[in-house]
């Protein structure tokens, strides 16, 4: 069973550029930093979502290991150093949690 973490940005679209140039440096600190959450990132082009919106996602085998997750990106100084720059540019942020279901 695994969990899905997803965070979903919209970002000023005449900013696109520097928002995701900076979004670049989140991808190499999930690289570097040993122990870091791994995710896939999304731009729409169909859907709910304006194609100014970015979708990070990442899956877990617990929830819990999720919600630690959570707590690691959330209290790691390097990723809120990166978010501080970043915060410009975003129009508003919303973080949810998946569990799978099994019919």
């Amino acid at each position: 069973m695994s969990y899905k973490l997803r965070f979903v940005q919209q970002f000023r679209q005449e900013n696109a550029k520097e928002y995701l140039e900076l979004e670049k440096l989140f991808v190499d600190l999930e690289k570097k930093a040993p122990g870091f959450p791994k995710g896939k990132r999304y731009l729409p082009v169909t859907g709910r979502e304006p194609s100014n919106t970015l979708v990070w996602e990442s899956e877990f085998e617990t929830l819990k290991a999720a919600q630690d997750a959570l707590t690691l990106i959330i209290s790691d100084t390097r990723h809120e150093e990166l978010f501080k720059k970043q915060a410009p540019y975003i129009l508003g942020t919303y973080t949810e949690i998946y569990k799978p279901y099994d019919a």
